[in-house]
């Protein structure tokens, strides 16, 4: 949240709402509107004009529902954009799918494309999301967009048809590259190469593991056994 930004506030009930059997309970509803005037981010409270009192409150975040973000952090964003592509012709600047009131971030990403900023699409985690984002943007500015395959695999999900559907879908997008984020494990790269992806995120644990291919399975088992005996002869213990 940011100043200008037009927010409901969190209140409580009308005092004659809480008598009765349950009038030990303190109800709370989203009632007021306001915007605000300064946000501390530090203590995460923002300072809010109430609109139908003209009060000055100071109130928790968590009990403000943002409405419309005010046209000057808009404005703010497109500055900051233009600041990091201003870096380097292999910069590209990342943007979430969705922000953290789960609104699609689908005008940014449309204004910045237009402007011709190359942008990284990230926390993308479905092919519907991914047909949403390619209906917004042209086929010349570069876009990269990313999809969290091991944060998906967590969940029990398998991450690979939505990467299939969607990388068929961009191959009508020159300029479009997939992404596979979130690695968990060496066999990644593998699948990541076998479906087409044209970028992959790895750690230096990752990598260290994945020179490591090409090993037999016997050349495996005489590793291993031998890295019991070592631990075995560590332990002194003696039956």
């Amino acid at each position: 949240m940011q100043k200008g930004d037009l927010v409901r506030c969190r209140v409580l009930a009308d005092p004659e709402d809480l008598m009765g059997p349950f009038c030990g309970e303190i109800k709370q509803t989203w009632g007021k509107v306001g915007i605000i005037l300064e946000y501390h981010t530090w203590e995460k409270v923002a300072t809010v004009l109430i609109q139908s009192s003209g009060e000055v409150k100071r109130i928790s975040s968590s009990d403000l529902e943002l409405i419309k973000r005010s046209p000057k952090n808009k404005k703010r964003l497109m500055e900051q954009a233009n600041k990091i592509n201003s870096w380097g012709k292999n910069v590209y600047v990342k943007i979430p799918v969705i922000n953290s009131k789960n609104i699609f971030m689908g005008k940014i990403i449309r204004k910045l494309n237009q402007e011709n900023i190359k942008i990284n699409i990230t926390a993308v985690y479905s092919f519907a999301q991914v047909k949403k984002i390619l209906k917004l943007i042209n086929k010349k500015t570069k876009v990269i967009i990313s999809i969290f395959a091991g944060r998906a695999g967590d969940t029990g999900k398998d991450p690979v048809p939505e990467f299939k559907k969607s990388i068929q879908l961009t191959k009508k997008f020159k300029n479009v590259e997939i992404l596979w984020a979130s690695v968990r494990e060496p066999y990644n790269y593998l699948q990541a190469k076998q479906l087409g992806c044209q970028i992959i995120t790895v750690p230096p644990s990752i990598i260290e593991k994945i020179e490591k291919f090409g090993k037999s399975f016997n050349r495996l088992s005489l590793e291993t056994v031998k890295g019991f005996l070592k631990d075995s002869k560590k332990s002194k213990f003696r039956i």
